[in-house]
């Protein structure tokens, strides 16, 4: 498999630069606190942002309104949409969170709800650059994520006639310690305890990413796009 190098970018940037959005109607899978949900309501697509985690799912409903953004509770493998009635569904960095046992389940319901002509936009974070040895000895992702590839490799090839790959160069980036912890204990959809975090180990891994004006990682990117879907 050979995959386009996007170079330096982000979610949003990479999607800006493979697709229009303006118009369209989009399903968020997974969608967390709804940052990418909102760029792309922002552009001017219709967006549904499906969150399964019930604490996330209610900060949602009670956020300022977003024109064109509807958030809801729900699963992967139950999608509240109708057959056949949207543009696209992504999956940004949400296919691993699912459970192992039901991502094929989550695949094949992002293929019930596409149209024809629809696609498929799976963005998953790769086992590479610096900042996955910083997370790797509170949050191990290697089961999850290895999970998430086979699974668009078994399933999504399966359902879908094309896909094209893409990678690109993140950068999170924190001003301090203190900063990086509040973001990675601050997710009610993961679970992980401070005092995972704050451990020597964790403290010497982050310095490596040391630089003029805080910290900053590499985190590179896989994005997988399937279009076409095969008949039943």
């Amino acid at each position: 498999m050979e995959r386009k190098d996007l170079g330096d970018s982000d979610d949003m940037a990479a999607v800006d630069a493979l697709m229009r959005v303006e118009g369209r109607n989009f399903v968020d899978v997974g969608c967390g606190a709804g940052r990418l949900s909102r760029e792309l309501a922002a552009r001017g697509a219709q967006v549904l942002g499906v969150e399964p985690d019930p604490v996330q799912a209610e900060k949602n409903r009670q956020a300022e309104p977003v024109p064109g953004l509807t958030f809801v509770e729900g699963r992967a493998e139950a999608l509240p949409v109708d057959d056949a009635s949207m543009d696209g569904v992504f999956f940004f960095r949400s296919l691993h969170h699912v459970p192992a046992g039901a991502m094929d389940a989550a695949l094949r319901e992002a293929a019930r709800v596409l149209k024809p002509d629809g696609f498929l936009c799976v963005v998953e974070p790769a086992m590479e650059g610096s900042f996955f040895p910083v997370m790797r000895p509170f949050h191990d992702e290697t089961q999850v994520r290895t999970q998430a590839q086979a699974a668009l490799a078994r399933t999504a090839a399966s359902l879908f006639a094309t896909v094209e790959f893409y990678r690109w160069r993140s950068y999170p980036s924190f001003r301090g310690f203190e900063e990086m912890v509040g973001f990675v204990t601050g997710m009610t959809f993961n679970d992980i305890r401070r005092e995972r975090v704050e451990t020597d180990e964790v403290r010497a891994l982050f310095e490596t990413g040391k630089c003029d004006d805080g910290y900053r990682f590499m985190q590179p990117m896989l994005l997988n796009l399937y279009r076409g879907q095969r008949a039943a």
